[in-house]
């Protein structure tokens, strides 16, 4: 099954003809409907065949999960993309770190926004870069789990653009301005794919592929960064983890357009939209001076 959340916080299985609202069928009655059914008693599989309620036109699509607790980021976890970041210092500092050096980073959950929202570049001086990335949603509270037994406690997967400002603040700030984590359009459950250690994904830059690989190029798997992350954090239902992007990010200017696809998960288009701000100009004063 494929959920998404779409307009007004309701609940539905994207088809190939449309959407199925299940928001009344199934009674949901929370702001964040997908939360819910992943935590309540409800049962979605009844209604996979169902005539769609609306073309997939007719709604905004918005990220799968409205405020995730947290998002587990993975860093530099393909070879590639290591060597691309060692080679290119815009990219990173001489603070670059990977999973195996540092852990994991945590992005702001305020930072994200469904495919349909589009991605605001916050300053017109500073280079911000695309990366695509496959992420998942956990189905469970997960602590201290084995890596064989992590492929159990996913909910589902997902596309997740990591939007990055390049320099030398902390990663965690780079990467949380608002708009910054787009997610979407839907939450693909395990049996839809067959192995999401072997999918092909592809982002095009107003039409010019910039990243292509398969995510069987990653160094450390979906499972092995749930493991390493639930050692330090209890993982809850509905937090999102995302497990690093290939080489071939490239900057992003006002006007553009992403289009993003990973095999079996799905596909959505972005558009880039940037604010009249300049980093040089934003002072951090001291006593509200």
């Amino acid at each position: 099954m494929r959920f998404v959340r779409f307009d007004q916080e309701h609940l539905g299985l994207l088809t190939n003809d449309g959407i199925v609202d299940l928001t009344d069928r199934l009674g949901l009655g929370t702001t964040d409907p997908l939360v819910e059914y992943i935590n309540g008693d409800y049962d979605a599989n009844e209604y996979v065949d169902a005539e769609p309620d609306y073309d997939r036109s007719e709604v905004e699509i918005k990220s799968p999960v409205k405020r995730p607790g947290k998002v587990i980021a993975a860093p530099l976890n393909y070879e590639n993309h290591i060597e691309e970041a060692i080679a290119d210092k815009d990219i990173t500092t001489d603070e670059w770190f990977s999973i195996e050096d540092k852990g994991y980073f945590l992005k702001a959950p305020s930072s994200v926004v469904g495919p349909d929202h589009g991605i605001e570049l916050p300053f017109d001086d500073r280079r911000v870069d695309h990366e695509i990335e496959l992420a998942f949603v956990m189905g469970e509270d997960t602590k201290d789990v084995d890596s064989d037994e992590a492929w159990n406690n996913i909910f589902g997967y997902t596309i997740l653009l990591d939007i990055s400002v390049r320099g030398d603040q902390d990663r965690s700030n780079r990467k949380s301005y608002d708009t910054f984590t787009v997610v979407g359009p839907s939450v693909v459950t395990p049996d839809e794919i067959d192995d999401p250690q072997n999918l092909d994904m592809q982002l095009d830059l107003n039409g010019e592929t910039r990243q292509d690989a398969n995510t069987s190029d990653m160094v450390y798997t979906c499972a092995d960064i749930v493991q390493y992350a639930s050692i330090g954090a209890t993982l809850e239902t509905g937090d999102i983890v995302t497990t690093g992007t290939p080489e071939g990010v490239s900057e992003l200017n006002d006007g553009d357009t992403v289009e993003a696809e990973i095999e079996s998960v799905g596909s959505m288009t972005v558009d880039v939209t940037q604010r009249d701000l300049s980093f040089a100009d934003v002072n951090v004063q001291k006593g509200g001076q």
